[in-house]
């Protein structure tokens, strides 16, 4: 692979509440270094919802020398707010690449799923549940979407590249049938699961074969057992406030299995660089709000359903980083093993 990459979450923005409370631009860069020497990535993809956030990782990702995918994730926004995100994200992305840095910019992630205006209902789970509810019809119902969809994403381009002269892309999910003329880099979120591991490394091999270089986002997994097999349902496990959606708790006792999530890693990565991808992200570094909690009910552990590579700890600094906020997973050092011998 060219580009050996990292997601790096600044919070998701929803309903103007965010993920991530603490954002202190001096632990973000040092974060971003350690994403660089001892992870080995050469390519950050920064998420997120505000877009100064955005602009201060990006930049010290830039600095850090790193390839930056600047990657707004605009959440139940309708689409003339989500192009409003887009043009100031364009203007800001363009000042970095103007100062010398290789930036991507990413026009949106699994825009239909995760915002409003392109299919019924009022959250993703509503949204696909309705998409997937009458089989008879889902082929037509997919169409209509993709037609939605690809009206929107020609008019991103249009308004993104107003302002932004690099490359562009957008994180797709495959039933969008997303049109790629727009776009410079085919980009899906891929996700193995139980259903589709023995076709898996068939199908990347088939996307990389495309007219443009394939770059894979949005895969990752938990650290409890069973949790790869599950691909995109992963998370359910998770009890959240119906108000405010935040994690509460998971619903069940589950087995933790970091050894389970640096396995799945380690073989994503290995299928992508084998079967031609030119760019992978790992989902992703943190996730603020699934703090790892060792001690008392194994339900309140929420670090077991959370994606990230390093479990966040609510007291203390780590062990590993004593300046650092958490402790390395097992799946940040089957990560930084692959990356390493990618990097000879």
């Amino acid at each position: 692979m060219r580009a050996r990459g990292m997601t790096y979450d600044t919070g998701f923005v929803v309903h103007g509440r965010t993920s991530r409370e603490d954002f202190d631009p001096v632990v973000v860069r040092r974060e971003l270094a350690v994403i660089r020497d001892d992870l080995h990535c050469n390519a950050i993809q920064i998420i997120g919802g505000d877009a100064d956030r955005l602009e201060v990782a990006a930049d010290a990702a830039a600095e850090l020398g790193l390839e930056v995918w600047f990657s707004p994730y605009p959440l139940e926004l309708d689409p003339e707010e989500i192009l409003t995100l887009f043009r100031d994200c364009a203007e800001r992305a363009e000042r970095i690449r103007r100062q010398g840095a290789t930036v991507v910019f990413v026009a949106g992630v699994e825009l239909s799923v995760m915002n409003r205006g392109f299919l019924p209902g009022r959250s993703p789970e509503e949204r696909v549940a309705q998409l997937m509810s009458r089989p008879e019809r889902r082929a037509d119902a997919m169409r209509e979407l993709g037609v939605r969809v690809n009206a929107f994403l020609r008019d991103a381009a249009a308004a993104v590249r107003e302002h932004f002269h690099g490359k562009l892309t957008y994180a797709a999910i495959q039933f969008e049938q997303v049109d790629w003329t727009p776009f410079d880099i085919t980009t899906f979120e891929l996700l193995r699961s139980a259903e589709v591991a023995d076709g898996f490394r068939d199908a990347v091999r088939t996307l990389a074969r495309g007219p443009r270089p394939l770059a894979v986002t949005g895969f990752g997994t938990a650290a409890y057992r069973g949790a790869g097999d599950r691909g995109g349902r992963v998370m359910e496990v998770v009890e959240h406030d119906p108000l405010t959606r935040a994690p509460i708790r998971l619903n069940g006792t589950y087995e933790r299995d970091e050894a389970g999530q640096a396995a799945y890693l380690s073989e994503l990565l290995e299928i992508f660089d084998t079967e031609g991808v030119d760019s992978a992200f790992v989902f992703l570094f943190a996730l603020p709000g699934y703090p790892h909690r060792p001690d008392g009910d194994p339900r309140d552990d929420l670090d077991r359903a959370g994606l990230g590579i390093v479990k966040l700890l609510e007291d203390g600094r780590g062990r590993t980083y004593p300046d650092m906020g958490w402790e390395p997973k097992e799946a940040f050092a089957a990560v930084s093993r692959q990356y390493r011998q990618k990097q000879r």
